[in-house]
């Protein structure tokens, strides 16, 4: 394994030399599809971030339905960004980029039809 210093690592993370896995205090989270077009990791980051504000807003106030949905939404952005389901690294590129943009029009499809951006208002 290598120490990475950029992109905001501290000592306490590394990544697998084959750059597939991020280690944080010993424990191995996979990483984001690196071939994702920026705009579509983005815009699935995005869904992520507010999903994880949802689902804490949700365990705050106990609304069990609420915490559903918002990880429903988590689990969508991670398979997009290839951090949960088949390992990136096994399939063809263009597969993993239609999962990504399916994903990501699961998401948006998502905001349209409870009529928010899926943040924890």
């Amino acid at each position: 394994m290598r120490v990475c210093v950029s992109g905001g690592l501290d000592e306490r993370m590394r990544v697998t030399d084959d750059e597939r896995w991020l280690v944080v205090n010993g424990r191995r989270w996979r990483r984001t599809d690196p071939c994702l077009p920026e705009d579509v990791a983005a815009a699935l980051r995005s869904h992520l971030g507010r999903g994880r504000s949802a689902v804490g807003a949700g365990t705050r106030s106990g609304d069990d339905e609420r915490v559903t949905d918002a990880r429903r939404r988590v689990g969508l952005a991670k398979h997009g960004l290839g951090e949960r389901g088949p390992r990136w690294w096994e399939e063809p590129e263009a597969e993993r980029i239609e999962r990504a943009r399916e994903s990501l029009r699961e998401l948006d499809a998502l905001d349209d039809a409870d009529g928010s951006d899926g943040s924890d208002d």
